[in-house]
């Protein structure tokens, strides 16, 4: 049987065609999928941002998302930003005993007044009361890590009235307040109706647990919170024995700065017996027998430590981290 006939010889502009679509195609896909990867890498350093976000004091910005201009601005603000020299200032020290924080003449400093709001327990109360009470705790902090070359950034305030979560994890409205990287999580309706003997419903209380939390901003700032982390990884974690003696340690130093937040506070600015109440609150506040982990210190601990940085108003007396087992127990 013969071969059949060999075909025609086809034209080639078609297939050329063809050809430049295709490597059109692939070169929008690939910038497409860097693209994607560039904002996802950008998404997950904004989740993951702690301490790398303050090393130095940054300056107030206006967020806003409300049209397309605006987010094409901010864009190109991004990328140049991202190719000039980064800011130098204050660095946090990852460091407990040896933070720069204990330095010698460290202390929350004397203020004129602060005006606070009369007090009304419901959520947006709390919020009005609390508010009115941070600039105030601001300006008595600041200047201390000014002096110890600590970078400085206030504190973030969010009302939690749902479940919701942080970086931190995961926290409900029925729960005590919590810190996690530079914002204070506050739990109104916990608080409304945490009564008791103990712990009547009354300002002090409001104010002695937001200085507690402000305590805490002021070890994340400084390093302190991220060395105790890794030193209770490098323990075995924050249930064991000496995790939970560091915890224990963090924990009654955050009453300490509380107590020395509300020392400048006594001056005048702020009435006699929400002071009074503050500290008295404070020190009923710990482990008792029924709590499955000793992580914060028996309650005569917090009393002590809360009063002692209200007396002495000086963070090295605040250095938990070198004081005897028997004095964070």
């Amino acid at each position: 049987m013969p071969y059949p006939p060999m075909p025609r010889k086809k034209s080639s502009g078609p297939l050329v065609a063809m050809l430049m679509i295709g490597f059109l195609v692939v070169a929008i896909a690939a910038v497409g999928i860097i693209a994607a990867n560039r904002d996802s890498k950008q998404a997950r350093d904004s989740g993951t941002a702690g301490y790398a976000s303050y090393t130095y004091t940054p300056e107030p910005t206006t967020r806003t998302t409300t049209s397309a201009t605006t987010t094409t601005t901010t864009a190109s603000s991004r990328r140049s930003t991202s190719t000039s020299e980064p800011k130098a200032g204050p660095k946090a020290v990852i460091a407990l005993g040896d933070n720069p924080i204990h330095a010698a003449g460290l202390g929350a400093f004397n203020i004129e007044g602060c005006p606070l709001p009369g007090m009304d327990y419901s959520p947006a109360g709390q919020d009005r009361f609390l508010r009115a009470a941070l600039p105030c705790i601001e300006a008595m902090w600041k200047p201390s890590f000014q002096r110890a070359n600590l970078p400085y950034q206030p504190v973030e305030l969010v009302m939690v009235t749902s479940q919701t979560t942080n970086t931190c994890g995961s926290m409900g409205p029925d729960r005590t307040a919590m810190y996690c990287d530079g914002t204070i999580y506050w739990t109104p309706n916990h608080y409304a109706n945490e009564q008791g003997a103990a712990n009547p419903n009354h300002p002090g209380k409001y104010l002695g647990q937001l200085a507690h939390e402000y305590g805490h901003h002021v070890q994340w700032l400084s390093g302190i919170l991220r060395a105790s982390g890794q030193a209770q990884y490098d323990k075995g974690g924050w249930d064991t024995p000496e995790g939970l003696d560091l915890n224990r340690r963090k924990e009654l130093q955050a009453t300490c700065f509380g107590g020395m937040t509300l020392a400048p506070l006594s001056h005048g600015a702020v009435p006699a017996d929400v002071i009074s109440v503050a500290l008295t609150d404070a020190g009923n506040r710990g482990d008792y027998p029924i709590y499955p982990n000793r992580d914060h210190g028996a309650p005569e601990r917090n009393s002590a430590w809360v009063n002692h940085g209200f007396k002495n108003n000086e963070t090295s007396a605040c250095n938990t981290w070198v004081a005897s087992a028997a004095d964070v127990s």
